[in-house]
């Protein structure tokens, strides 16, 4: 069995597994979609980090723009949105059901035409800085998006925004936004498997092995590393529209623009099942979620600090996360699945 061989057998597992999951754990609906946006997260991430070796802190730039975006062309096709957040909290909005889901449809539509020009934007200017200077200038834009959408009144300002009601049941509502996690985490994952066999994903690596090198051959980094970030952007835009809906209640320091944890938790994640690998963000993402949720649920009042040793532990231990701990301890079993096929 080649490499191959062995991602397809994989995919099709984690496929299984997307479907049976919500009917045997219904209980868990809710946690089961936050882990297919830490999986769309780490994905993401990796893509700048482990393939292209940009370490970025400024993905959730575009987590926040998603939010946001989802949420305001949802409420505005319908009514108000001044009106709406200038009432605090006060007013409430009635959706019949078709209006919901059209206004979610376009919202979520309208997600990545916002992110990904963005990226474009932003990744022309900072993406030719290096190193400490690249992550110092990301670190800085998701601060800077945090601070304009909580001054920024038409967005509810510091005080946020209420998401539309779902017009169903709860255990409709969970199994619905499961769904959606479930799908863009597989296609994500897909289609990452399929950008990285392609020239576009050798480009990547060459940058990440030696960007000098890699222009005096003739390779334009510079659009090349932009079209990775928009990349990137387009699927955490889709990513951050489902979670404002998850989550309900959109605060633009604590949900959309989170960089302190979902900012965090993204680049831990990617580094903690192995970085610059196909499925070692979706192994750290899957162990360090269930992790926090078992935190949370187990160490009520001391979860943060345990948090905190469980993120120190991944840096000190597992620098190179779990699946290259793995092929440097397992070297011969690595290179059998990466060998041809005969």
């Amino acid at each position: 069995m080649n490499k191959e061989k062995l991602n397809s057998l994989l995919y099709l597992g984690l496929v299984g597994v997307a479907i049976i999951a919500p009917l045997v754990f219904p209980n868990f609906r809710v946690q089961l979609t936050f882990l297919w946006l830490m999986i769309v997260f780490a994905l993401t991430w990796d893509l700048l980090g482990g393939q292209m070796g940009y370490n970025s802190f400024g993905n959730i730039t575009f987590v926040g723009i998603g939010v946001y975006t989802a949420t305001i062309a949802q409420i505005g096709l319908y009514h108000n949105v001044a009106d709406y957040t200038s009432a605090y909290g006060t007013m409430t909005l009635e959706f019949t059901r078709g209006q919901y889901f059209t206004g979610f449809v376009i919202g979520l539509v309208a997600a990545p035409l916002i992110a990904v020009p963005t990226a474009a934007i932003l990744g022309s200017c900072v993406l030719s800085m290096r190193g400490q200077y690249f992550a110092i200038a990301t670190l800085g834009l998701g601060i800077a998006a945090g601070e304009l959408a909580a001054a920024w009144g038409y967005l509810g300002g510091s005080f946020g925004i209420q998401v539309p009601v779902f017009p169903g049941e709860v255990e409709t509502r969970s199994f619905f936004f499961y769904t959606l996690a479930a799908v863009l985490g597989l296609v994500t994952l897909w289609s990452f498997r399929w950008l990285y066999r392609t020239r576009f994903g050798l480009a990547l690596n060459a940058i990440r092995d030696d960007e000098d090198k890699a222009e005096s051959m003739g390779l334009r980094t510079t659009p090349h590393k932009t079209l990775g970030w928009c990349i990137a952007a387009f699927f955490l835009s889709l990513a951050g529209g489902i979670l404002g809906h998850v989550v309900g209640y959109i605060e633009p320091r604590e949900v959309a623009f989170a960089g302190t944890t979902y900012g965090v938790w993204m680049v831990l994640m990617a580094i903690l099942g192995g970085k610059g690998t196909l499925w070692g963000p979706v192994l750290g993402a899957t162990i360090f979620y269930v992790t926090k949720e078992l935190f949370w649920t187990y160490l009520f009042g001391w979860q943060r600090v345990a948090l905190g040793l469980l993120i120190v532990v991944i840096v000190v231990f597992f620098p190179v996360g779990i699946l290259g701990w793995a092929q440097a301890r397992y070297p011969t079993l690595f290179a059998r699945y990466a060998e041809p096929e005969r």
